[in-house]
């Protein structure tokens, strides 16, 4: 008669003690590696006194730590399973003693105690879900720091030269022989370069701003919003040496709109347009009254829209070759577009020059 091996059931907390009664006992002092990321894993561990420190590198060179292990606790696990080098570093938080099982010790317990693996898949799910909801959040707090230092070194880059401007303006001022000729120029220099960075924070606040839960859309006469707009514009342009001109008049109907807000939109076209041609010249805004939209075309005679750049316009911080401003302007327009249901896109008209276009829903029944 055959003889055959008898199955022996062991329970998962039992098999774990059998394990550990089967392993090396190493001492680690604290602040001691036990084992580095992309090393070859080759053991479970499970400590017996003191604690563990698991971290893994976040970006190129930050480490964080993700879990901390104590007493009757294991760690190593996911790379005894899946045999892959270790992906994360084991540290003695303080002085630790932890039991070393081999690989192979393991997975002969596992086939005489299947619950024992059962148990370890649980707490390795477990601890997965953990590991990735820090790693969102460690991802997401290094993803905003790098925002906000892209958002304060712009500024900071940004403010720089008008600084600058206004500094020479008022040692010219001060001068105890200076003409008055010089001091009326140092004044309007001080003037332009102050009107210049309150636009600029003008556009911070805009883009800092909830927009979605600010827009305020009231019915609104559209004939007299763009009149009022134009004569808020014009002088800038006159100084400029632009004409602003109306290639078709502003329709005379009643459209849900933000009063406060997208005046935003047409003066920041209309100042990027200006930058654009520093020698002078046209900016043509038009307007066509569809079924459901009104479509308004704010075009120019500079040098138009090179390709490379295109792709990009939208984006916050894109300056597209400006000597200055935040980069915030297109992208504040494309939100206060949106946020009024319409849509806005830029392109070149034929002849060369820049057109942009955007829509507003004549009701706001979409």
């Amino acid at each position: 008669m055959m003889s055959r091996t008898k199955r022996i059931a062991v329970s998962p907390s039992h098999g774990l003690n059998l394990l550990k009664r089967n392993s090396r006992r190493l001492s680690f002092r604290k602040g001691q590696v036990i084992f580095r990321e992309g090393e070859s894993s080759d053991a479970l561990y499970v400590i017996e006194k003191g604690s563990v420190e698991i971290s893994s590198l976040i970006g190129p060179r930050e480490r964080r730590v993700f879990a901390i292990f104590s007493a009757g606790d294991y760690f190593g696990e996911i790379a005894v399973i899946d045999s892959k080098p270790r992906s994360a570093t084991a540290m003695a938080k303080e002085d630790t003693v932890v039991c070393y099982i081999s690989r192979d010790k393991v997975w002969r317990m596992f086939a005489r105690s299947p619950g024992l693996l059962v148990t370890m898949m649980h707490g390795f799910s477990h601890r997965l879900r953990e590991f990735d909801r820090r790693y969102l959040q460690e991802l997401f707090q290094q993803e905003r720091l790098a925002f906000v230092g892209r958002f304060a070194q712009s500024i900071v880059h940004d403010f720089h030269s008008p600084l600058s401007n206004i500094g020479f303006a008022a040692d010219l001022v001060s001068v105890r022989n200076a003409t008055h000729k010089e001091k009326t120029m140092a004044n309007a220099i001080i003037r332009r370069q102050v009107e210049r960075m309150t636009g600029m924070i003008g556009e911070v606040l805009e883009f800092t701003r909830s927009s979605r839960s600010r827009v305020v859309l009231t019915m609104t006469n559209f004939h007299q919003f763009i009149t009022e707009i134009l004569v808020e514009l014009r002088p800038e342009c006159s100084r400029k040496s632009v004409a602003l001109e109306l290639k078709t008049s502003p329709p005379r109907i009643r459209i849900p709109l933000d009063r406060h807000r997208l005046p935003h939109v047409f003066s920041n076209l209309v100042r990027n347009a200006i930058d654009m041609m520093p020698r002078g010249g046209r900016i043509i805004l038009s307007f066509v009254l569809g079924e459901r939209d009104l479509i308004i075309k704010v075009e120019d005679t500079g040098p138009g829209i090179s390709p490379d750049v295109s792709p990009h316009l939208f984006e916050p911080f894109f300056t597209h070759g400006k000597s200055h401003g935040t980069g915030l302007g297109l992208s504040i327009c494309k939100r206060l577009v949106e946020d009024h249901k319409g849509s806005i896109s830029a392109g070149n008209k034929r002849g060369g020059g820049a057109v942009f276009t955007f829509s507003l829903p004549r009701n706001t029944k979409r």
